[in-house]
């Protein structure tokens, strides 16, 4: 993990228009007999269905305005049509099949400038891009990754399934395979790209990666753990209050 007190740039693994828009306020801070001001609102805002540079697009422009201060933090939820993203830190020997397959198979290809190596985004998987400005959430990239993955931590658990953390490997596991990837870019603290959620997508695209850069990594999904896919609309609305319970 490469990180400066200016910019910082997180190797993680990389693991994403109909808008609707919602909001989650932080509470106000008591310290003694005085009301601290209350914290800046986080705007959601829900895409649906998206191509991967559409959003990605969108994220590009609402970092530079939080950064210039013009802009409040927010939440993007989404899911993807197919894509496979290749981070900061990819080998190209982890993509295993050539660019014209993939063309062939209808898949995009897209380098990106957050950490990590190469993952895939696609239908039925829930993906959320935090914008948000770390200095009032408590300027440590470390616990930004963490509480990242404890928000998909508790959305699991609401379905039924334990999700757990690896030592040395940013993400959520499900047992022996992977269920969440993270992979984020992080300047002047704010931050942009952000977590994966395998709720029900078609897992056979990993088959084309070596996902995360780790060879051999099975991943799943919470269909394949429970036998029922969860409905994406609710499952955004479900992390959406758990995001705003783990960062408010």
């Amino acid at each position: 993990m490469t990180t400066a007190l200016a910019d910082a740039l997180v190797d993680t693994d990389p693991h994403g228009f109909a808008v609707s828009h919602g909001s989650i306020r932080r509470p106000a801070t008591w310290l003694g007999m005085m009301t601290m001001p209350p914290a800046a609102t986080i705007e959601t805002r829900n895409l649906g269905l998206t191509r991967y540079a559409d959003v990605l697009a969108l994220q590009r422009e609402l970092h530079a305005r939080r950064k210039a201060g013009e802009s409040p933090d927010t939440l993007i939820l989404t899911e993807h049509r197919p894509v496979f993203t290749l981070g900061s830190a990819a080998d190209g020997r982890h993509l295993l099949v050539s660019e014209a397959e993939l063309h062939d198979r209808g898949i995009d290809l897209v380098h990106v400038e957050r950490g990590g190596d190469i993952t895939y985004h696609g239908p039925g998987q829930l993906v959320a891009y935090p914008i948000l400005d770390l200095r009032d959430h408590g300027r440590d990239v470390h616990r930004y990754i963490r509480d990242l993955e404890e928000t998909v931590i508790r959305l699991l658990d609401g379905y039924g399934v334990t999700g757990e953390r690896r030592r040395g490997t940013p993400g959520v596991w499900a047992g022996a395979a992977k269920i969440a990837s993270v992979g984020v870019y992080i300047s002047r603290w704010v931050t942009m790209h952000g977590i994966a959620i395998n709720l029900a997508p078609d897992l056979t695209p990993f088959a084309l990666i070596n996902p995360c850069g780790l060879v051999g990594m099975e991943m799943t999904s919470v269909a394949h753990c429970t036998g029922v896919a969860p409905e994406m609309a609710d499952a955004g609305r479900r992390y959406a209050a758990i995001f705003a319970g783990v960062f408010g």
